[in-house]
Parts: C-alpha cells; structure tokens; sequence
C-alpha cells in the first residue's frame, strides 16, 4: 500500500528537516532524492509556500505531485506587492500587463477550469478585483468584457 506525505514548504527550499524528513525516513525511500525532486518542481514557486504531496509506493519509488499557490499569492508575487488593496474601489495598487497575467494562467493551468488560455487569462482577471490590480490599465471587469469582446484575440 502507498504511503502518502503532505507538506507544505518554501518553494525550492525543501530540506531533510520537518516536515519532510521525518515524515519520508519511516517509509525507506532515499530522502536527498524526494528532496531534490521537490525543490526542482517547486523552484518557480520561490519565495511563496507550495503544497507537496509525496506519495510512496511499496517499492520506494515515489510520485511527487505539487500543488501551486493561491492565485492571488501568484498575483501579488507577479506585482511585487505585499499585499492587495485595503479598498479595491478608489486604491489600485499595480497594474498587470496581459502576459503577466498569461504567464500567471499557465502556472495555475492544472487547477484552473478555464479550458483555454483566454479563459482562464479571464479567472485571473477575476482575482485582480479582489486585490485591486488593474490589467493592461484597465479595471480587471473592463478587461474581462474586452477579451470576450475579442479586443486581446491576437495575443491568445
């Protein structure tokens, strides 16, 4: 039966110290591979806390899936912000251009439900309400309604 290890950790930063190594050392798999395995997934993610679940079948061999941030964890990261907007209606606090938020889509791809970049480009844009970042100098629902409006086509 498979052994399952959840952690959350520093975006390749993980160590053989807890939480990982003394959840992986009962379960015999080679734990400076497990961790250089996570820290290479998960270097993209650095400065952020990332989601791990390292799942070891009986034969020591181990499936290393990541999760990835809260999007608005990736948003603020993008922005350089420490965080949003105390009130999103009178006070932005950056302004995101379409490939940030493009580049942004692709790092949630697997948890978006967007089946296409522009669609999930859009539940990005969703999330910027809520921060107060605006995109390519517009209000985040602005934005929404010029790409279904087909404005940004040429950059899908």
């Amino acid at each position: 039966m498979a052994t399952t290890v959840e952690a959350l950790i520093d975006g390749g930063k993980a160590t053989a110290g807890p939480p990982l190594g003394p959840a992986l050392g009962p379960t015999g798999v080679n734990t400076a591979q497990v961790i250089a395995k996570i820290n290479e997934k998960t270097n993209a993610f650095e400065g952020m806390k990332v989601p791990v679940k390292v799942v070891v079948n009986d034969d020591k061999t181990f499936d290393i899936k990541i999760g990835t941030p809260p999007m608005s964890a990736l948003v603020k990261s993008e922005m350089g912000l420490a965080s949003g907007s105390s009130n999103t209606r009178t006070t932005k606090v950056a302004d995101m251009s379409v490939e940030q938020a493009k580049k942004i889509a692709t790092m949630k791809e697997d948890s978006l439900l967007g089946a296409t970049l522009k669609a999930r480009v859009l539940e990005v844009a969703g999330n910027c309400v809520s921060l107060g970042v605006t995109i390519d100098g517009k209000e985040p629902k602005v934005f929404q309604k010029d790409v279904k409006a087909g404005m940004y086509d040429d950059q899908f």
